[in-house]
Parts: structure tokens; sequence; C-alpha cells
């Protein structure tokens, strides 16, 4: 194989591993060494265990030797954000207060990962209590920039080439916001659609599962395996899931039609990723319809922030009482802001999460997605924060599939994706509308 394992695609690498022309342990060794060459300067990792990753490829291998049956990531690395529970390596979720914290079961999601074939190859770093405080992640691109949060090191363990699937999550704009400025893709799926039992929960009402990948192909593929019903998981639905990455391999039957809201807070937009999206848009010609939303749309992102706070404080309570002395000089006025909401207040916004999401509803049938930025341009500078999120907030308050798509470029070179929203338990067909732009974009520059 003249090409480099580690730069395969998941797609291409278990194609390889199923034809015998590659093997899982040559795959992971060579991600390893990728990493022990550039993980001095990007930080991905919380923890990562070489000796343990290689010794389930070589199981992997093994039953592939055998015949015996094989999973759809059989030998594909993949990485986990920390604060996803594992038998077998540390959980510490982003705080000393949980340093050398284990776990006596697996998440869910990790369960079905192994059952897939998956090499679980550690834990990538994460914000303080995956909120707001950023850990030591350096930007793949530029390690004077951040990489977002707070999926920090899974976005950027994807970009740097390190491993070809991660998995993170999003209680704001934690997968998408990343997947931009890393440069990756980044799929949120339907709330719902992805179990979170043994997730760490920030927000039971808003807490929602994604995926990093270098392809379309690959951000579906990951979350076909990890979707599924859990009734421990009080979101989780029991209908039947899409199929995800064969929503990637259509074509569309006619061109599809989006939908772009003048939204007040898009004066937060940089110059060149206001520039790259009118171009994007004027690409796309008259399938791109523009519309000033009323002011109750914007008004949601206060929503989300009020539901968001008061379900941390609440949740992860026991942690901020016993440990406040611990807690970063950036959490703590939010808990403290939080403290203060009443039950009153809350149950109000849930309420209108409740109306947002029945209008969203009945929003898609004019329209295949909803086309908006994915941040506000490019990565911050390292230490001064992960990024505004409130060009995700809308969408995930209403729980809607997002994807973002690694089409611009800022001002001094870093990636910045264009993100599309599409109707709930449709994330079929939001991946193959993505699809369409995708190849529609790389039509118009050919």
């Amino acid at each position: 194989m003249k090409l480099k394992p580690h730069t395969l695609s998941a797609t291409e690498a278990a194609r390889y591993i199923a034809s015998g022309q590659l093997k899982s342990a040559q795959l992971v060794q060579s991600c390893l060494s990728h990493i022990s060459e550039t993980d001095g300067a990007v930080h991905a990792w919380a923890h990562l265990d070489a000796e343990a990753a290689l010794a389930q490829a070589a199981s992997c291998d093994a039953l592939r030797q055998k015949g015996l049956a094989t999973g759809p990531l059989h030998g594909i690395p993949v990485a986990l954000k920390d604060i996803i529970d594992t038998r077998d390596m540390p959980t510490e979720r982003g705080t000393p207060i949980f340093k050398h914290r284990q776990s006596e079961d697996d998440a869910r999601i990790v369960e079905m990962l192994r059952e897939a074939g998956a090499v679980i190859m550690g834990k990538t770093v994460t914000t303080e209590l995956a909120f707001v405080h950023a850990n030591e992640t350096r930007n793949p691109h530029n390690p004077d920039h951040s990489p977002g949060g707070s999926s920090s090191g899974s976005a950027a363990a994807v970009a740097a080439g390190h491993v070809p699937l991660a998995i993170g999550t999003q209680t704001n704009g934690s997968v998408i916001r990343p997947a931009s400025f890393c440069g990756t893709f980044g799929f949120k799926p339907t709330r719902g659609m992805i179990p979170r039992t043994g997730v760490l929960q920030t927000s039971v009402s808003l807490d929602q599962i994604g995926t990093f990948a270098r392809t379309l192909e690959d951000a579906a593929l990951l979350a076909d395996v990890i979707a599924a019903y859990d009734q421990r998981d009080p979101e989780s639905f029991a209908n039947a899931r899409p199929a995800m990455a064969k929503g990637t391999a259509q074509n569309a039957p006619v061109d599809p039609d989006f939908i772009w809201f003048d939204l007040p807070f898009n004066d937060r937009l940089s110059e060149a990723a206001r520039e790259g999206l009118d171009g994007v848009m004027e690409i796309m010609g008259p399938r791109v319809t523009r519309m000033e939303p009323a002011d109750q749309l914007s008004n949601l992102v206060a929503v989300q922030a009020r539901i968001h706070e008061y379900e941390i404080a609440q949740h992860q309570a026991e942690v901020f009482d016993t440990y406040w002395d611990q807690i970063s000089d950036t959490l703590k006025p939010i808990i403290t802001r939080a403290r203060q909401i009443s039950k009153t207040e809350y149950e109000d916004a849930l309420a209108v999460k409740a109306s947002a999401e029945v209008f969203f509803d009945d929003f898609f049938t004019d329209y295949d997605a909803i086309i908006a930025p994915a941040a506000a341009g490019e990565a911050p500078r390292f230490g001064a924060g992960t990024g505004d999120p409130i060009f995700c907030t809308l969408w995930t308050l209403a729980g809607l599939p997002c994807v973002t798509l690694p089409l611009l470029v800022g001002e001094t070179g870093l990636p910045i994706g264009v993100q599309l929203i599409g109707p709930a338990q449709k994330d079929d067909r939001l991946l193959r509308t993505a699809r369409w732009l995708q190849n529609h974009i790389a039509a118009a520059a050919a």
C-alpha cells in the first residue's frame, strides 16, 4: 500500500481490512506513530494506551483470519471524548476532581462500538465538565489557536490525522463548532437518535452525541453504528433509525431547497465567514430563500442558556458542593447565576423549547435544509475561549440534526464550516442534501 494507513478514511480502511490488503494492527500502529510524532503540539489525548489499542487490533485481525463475522467498523480506530465511560480506561471529565476515575461499565455507545469491531484508541481532551473552561488542546492547523470546545480533543484528533473517527457531545455547539474550527466534518444527529447512558450528564434536556470524521460518509457510518433505542435514556425514542450512511450515498431526486435566516446575531460573523457564506449562496442561486424570522426565534438563545445552566447546576450539584474550590473561575460565576434560576423560570423555558420543536416539525414542508454558519469565523486564539456557540444554539435546543462541511477558509488560512440543519428524524435526508451541496460547490469550483 502506497498510502500511509493513518491517512485513509474509515470507509477506505474498512474496505482494505475486509479484503485482506491491510491489517488492523498496521492501521493502529500507523495512527499511534503519527500521534507520537504530532501530539506534543496538539495535546488531543487525555488517555492513550498503545499496548491496549494494539491488542484490540490483533484480536480483530485474528477474528478476520478465522473467517468469523465482522462489523462495519472492524479494526477501525475510534476516539472517545473523555466524558464517555469505559470499563478499561479512565474517564476524567476534563477536571482533576475525577482524576483516575474508573467506571465499572461501558457506556451504551461503547458497547455498540465494540460489537461493530471498533478499536477504542483512548480518550480525547474535553473542557472542564464538558462546559466552558478550556483545557490544553490546540488547533492542529495552528497551535496558536483553539480547537473549540467542549469536544476539543475529538475534533483535533481527527483533524490531525490521529484517528479517522471520533465521538463528541453537543449541548450547545460542542460538535459543530470545533469541527468548523478544525476543518473536519461534524455531524450531530436528531436528539434521541444516539443513547447517552454512561455519558456525563450536564443537561438531560439538551445533551446530544455527535461524530467527527474526515469525510461525510465516515461521519454517517459512525452515527449509524451508535444509533439505537435505549429505555434508560429519557430522550431516546423507540422509532426505527434512518440509514444515515445510505443517505450520503444517494442522489437527491430533485435539487434541494434551502433557507437562510437573517438573524440579528449574524452581525457576529467575521468578514471572511460572511463573504464565504454569501459566495456559497450565490452559487446555489434560486435554491436559497432568505428570510427575516420573527423575534421569537432569536429569543431561543436565552431559553437554551436557562435550561442548560439550570440543569447542570442540578445534575452536578454534589460535585459543585463538594469540590467548589477545584472548580475553575470560568465556571463558578455561571453556576452561581444558575442557582438563582427558579423552577418556574426553568419550566417556562422547557415549554418554549417544546413549542420550538413543534414549529420546526411543520417548517421543513417547504425546505430541505436550513443553511447557516457553523461558527462566527476562524478559531479564536488559544487562551481566548473556545468560540461563540450562538450559531448552533437554536438547532441544538430544537434537537434537529446538524452537519458542518469544511468548505470555507478564513483570513489567516484557518478553516470555516458551513452548517446545514434538517428535519427531526430525517437525518438521512439531511446527509443526502449535504452531499448534494458538497458536490455542487465542488463542480462550481472546478
